[in-house]
């Protein structure tokens, strides 16, 4: 199986209008730029976007809420967004917050081929609203149901022409969960290799769960929030 494409348009060429794709990263850190350009040129729309947050409002998933191309996100954080708060209470966007762990483990259970899983985060709270409750040795847990997503678009350092990824310090966030769940799984990386040269004990994803991998260009690696120390005066 080949799994090399030339670029980013190549690898969504068939997600059309309506489909529901995973998008890995956090905030701004390790997210499929390259993808997520082409999403926004090919003009899909009516999306279910299921991702850690939506960025900020001109960069990555904010690109594609600019061009109404979501229709629903489902996501743990939002507040960096301002075009995505809009969008919410003006009622064109439907949201499902998710807490973190949650969101984490329902793409897992999606990868390990579970239906759905029981977790203590949520109840009690309205996330628990209209979800079945179960007890277990004492404590209630709620019922979460495993994500079921077309694709999963993640983004990695290194990959080879087998699909095996390696990821980079924080930008690992959601991208090998995410990657696990996809029906069809789109990786691009900063550097492709051929089969065989990354070293097996490094690699964070197997090959097995990635469809379709492609070498992509100019990131901008954005910092969402940057905080610095204040400058010592000299003599201080």
């Amino acid at each position: 199986m080949n799994k090399v494409v030339a670029n980013a348009d190549e690898a969504i060429k068939d997600i059309e209008s309506g489909m529901t794709l995973m998008l890995g990263g956090f905030g701004l850190c390790g997210i499929p730029e390259n993808c997520i350009s082409a999403l926004v040129r090919k003009g899909v729309n009516n999306l279910t976007c299921i991702s850690n947050n939506a960025g900020v409002d001109d960069f990555g998933i904010g690109l594609m809420l600019q061009g109404r191309q979501v229709k629903k996100m489902i996501s743990s954080y939002v507040g960096e967004n301002a075009e995505f708060e809009r969008q919410l209470l003006s009622g064109e966007l439907e949201v499902e917050l998710v807490p973190q762990g949650t969101l984490a483990t329902r793409c897992m259970a999606s990868g390990y081929g579970m239906p759905a899983v029981y977790l203590l985060a949520g109840v009690g709270t309205e996330v628990a609203e209209g979800k079945e409750v179960r007890n277990f040795n004492g404590k209630d847990y709620l019922l979460e149901y495993a994500f079921d997503s077309d694709y999963a678009i993640v983004k990695a350092w290194k990959g080879d022409t087998q699909g095996n990824l390696v990821y980079k310090e924080t930008a690992r966030n959601f991208n090998p969960m995410m990657a696990m769940a996809g029906k069809i799984t789109i990786a691009e990386v900063e550097e492709l290799v051929p089969a065989g040269e990354l070293d097996p004990n490094e690699i964070h994803t197997p090959g097995i769960y990635v469809h379709r991998i492609f070498q992509g260009s100019n990131y901008e690696k954005r910092i969402e929030q940057r905080t610095v120390r204040p400058q010592t005066p000299k003599g201080a």
